[in-house]
């Protein structure tokens, strides 16, 4: 079978099975078995396949088609215009979470050009919203100070997993981005840090409503996704304990739910006045912008 009759075969047996976004998935996934660009695939398209990697697709289409997210397979996201491994020990990097490093860079070049700053980001699972930070703050336009920008920056990322930060750690590595790695479950292990700007896209879905998710997300490690009854524990424990770690003038940057925005809205009044909402580009509020 050549390459061109395998992908059809691929994408039909996707459509067959009601996979959503078929026919990228069967290609994305010929190019992953095949070790070939999107380019080499459409040159060798009337190139013979051997039995082998037919064999190895066409077991990887079965492991589509039940649940496993096509990322757990080529291990491998992209997140910002950079690429990140994953696996089955971290959330996939979506699009919709772009929007939180998107203001986060706003807010450094608004307010942090003049000064050296911590940056902290919870829950980092892949490590891509510390490392995209740490990456595209290289762009920032800094006239004040006559230095690159990278040495004002310092960011910490933390994670309660273990195996996550491995992950991350690579991330950061194959990034060439410098980051301060803590196994902590959330705040427990910074001590004394103090930090200008926090960041986190926490785990924000109902317990009960994981259940009813997609298979995909299903595959997703729970615990970066469960939180818990009503889906706002670590805002809770952020509101909580933020105030400690969090310098005079400082920011909290947070991903919610497109429904989130009023409940934790009211959690962070407790000990917080400037509270606003940023949309993503679907019109859905997305993050939670906070200032002491």
């Amino acid at each position: 079978m050549n390459q061109k009759d395998l992908l059809l075969l691929g994408e039909n047996n996707l459509k067959r099975n009601q996979v959503e976004d078929a026919y990228i998935k069967a290609k994305k996934l010929l190019e992953h078995v095949l070790n070939q660009s999107k380019e080499e695939l459409v040159i060798n398209s009337l190139k013979e396949v051997s039995r082998e990697n037919e064999q190895s697709y066409e077991s990887s289409l079965e492991e589509i088609i039940q649940g496993k997210p096509i990322q757990y397979i080529t291990k491998s996201q992209e997140f910002m215009g950079l690429n990140f491994y994953v696996d089955e020990n971290v959330l996939i990097p979506q699009s919709d979470t772009e929007i939180l490093v998107e203001e986060t860079l706003k807010l450094i070049k608004e307010k942090y050009l003049d000064r050296n700053i911590k940056i902290l980001d919870l829950c980092t699972g892949s490590g891509a919203i510390a490392i995209s930070i740490a990456k595209y703050i290289e762009n920032l336009d800094n006239k004040t100070l006559q230095k690159n920008i990278k040495e004002q920056i310092e960011i910490y990322a933390i994670d309660i997993c273990k195996k996550a930060l491995e992950i991350a750690k690579k991330n950061a590595k194959d990034n060439d981005a410098k980051i301060n790695f803590i196994q902590s479950n959330m705040f427990e292990a910074l001590n004394n840090l103090k930090f200008d700007i926090i960041v986190s896209n926490p785990p924000y879905i109902e317990t009960k409503t994981i259940s009813t998710l997609s298979k995909e997300v299903q595959s997703e490690p729970i615990i970066a996704l469960d939180g818990g009854q009503d889906g706002l524990d670590f805002y809770k424990i952020i509101n909580k304990e933020s105030p400690k770690y969090l310098n005079d003038d400082g920011h909290i940057l947070l991903e919610i739910g497109y429904n989130q925005k009023e409940s934790v809205t009211k959690i962070f009044e407790e000990n917080y006045k400037n509270i606003t909402c940023i949309k993503d580009l679907a019109d859905n509020d997305r993050v939670i912008k906070i200032k002491k």
